[in-house]
């Protein structure tokens, strides 16, 4: 990280119409970047929550193509008209396999090209405790690599949600030179009272990144409910700033210096001997 970097969280309550789902984010995103922010990070099912498989199959897009499809329109025509990075974490990209999408995360340069892609990993084939049983496999194929992207200057590491929950992933990225983690999230309301903030501050801390952490909140299609307080931690795993309950945005100053203070402090990166991420590349 080269110098301090103005970075935003989106909090949105996303539902199954694909059209005033981007809506309501190109209003945030506009918010987001009159506050000073120059990396905007959108929520897992920022542009589609809800309905059933097949409709998400209907909205799902091939980011390679040509001529790209609405989601992708969306995130070029607000990176470019509002000079910003969008990190858009967790639409739904078509795979090989024609009944389940990726859960893909786009990184969108104020170019409004695309510049990186992370497919999520780890799938939420879960019972929690709010009566509803999850089986994420059913409807989206794994990817298998961790990517990290260069982000105005800054190495940021991408997740999505459940990754949350696995940290090997984070001490591979952190192997990859991430200064940022980004954790897009629907997490629901029954884990996130319990473990949304617990999680988040530990990757920080083990990890010695900030941490932005963008999440769905309130009720959605299909009896589903997420917990939302979509925040940024330090690498001290201070909570520094978090957004109330609705939609809305949260802004904080990622800071270079002290993050470099953090690590140089506790050196614990450098004394890593098990496991993945046990050298620094």
């Amino acid at each position: 990280m080269r110098e301090p970097l103005v970075a935003a969280a989106v909090q949105m309550n996303s539902q199954a119409d694909l059209v005033e789902n981007l809506g309501r984010a190109g209003r945030l995103v506009a918010e987001a970047a009159s506050r000073g922010a120059k990396v905007v990070v959108l929520p897992e099912n920022f542009a589609f929550m809800g309905g059933d498989d097949d409709e998400r199959l209907r909205v799902a897009e091939d980011l390679d193509a040509t001529d790209g499809g609405r989601i992708r329109a969306f995130l070029a025509e607000n990176a470019t008209k509002h000079g910003v990075w969008i990190l858009a974490g967790g639409l739904p990209e078509r795979s090989s396999d024609p009944k389940r999408v990726h859960n893909t995360f786009a990184a969108v340069a104020p170019s409004g090209e695309i510049v990186a892609r992370y497919r999520k990993i780890h799938m939420f084939d879960v019972e929690v405790g709010d009566g509803q049983r999850y089986r994420e496999s059913a409807s989206c194929m794994p990817g298998d690599e961790p990517v990290v992207v260069d982000v105005a200057g800054t190495r940021i590491g991408l997740s999505i949600c459940y990754d949350l929950r696995f940290p090997e992933l984070y001490r591979e990225l952190v192997a990859r030179g991430a200064e940022v983690l980004l954790v897009p999230a629907a997490f629901t309301l029954a884990t996130g009272k319990d473990h949304w903030h617990v999680l988040l501050r530990a990757r920080a801390i083990e990890a010695q990144c900030y941490v932005i952490a963008a999440a769905q909140w309130g009720s959605h299609p299909k009896g589903r409910k997420t917990y939302g307080k979509s925040c940024i931690v330090d690498p001290w795993g201070e909570v520094v700033a978090q957004a109330s309950e609705g939609e809305g945005i949260v802004v904080g100053t990622l800071d270079p210096a002290y993050l470099a203070h953090v690590r140089a402090s506790l050196p614990s990166l450098q004394h890593q001997r098990i496991g993945v991420g046990s050298r620094q590349t």
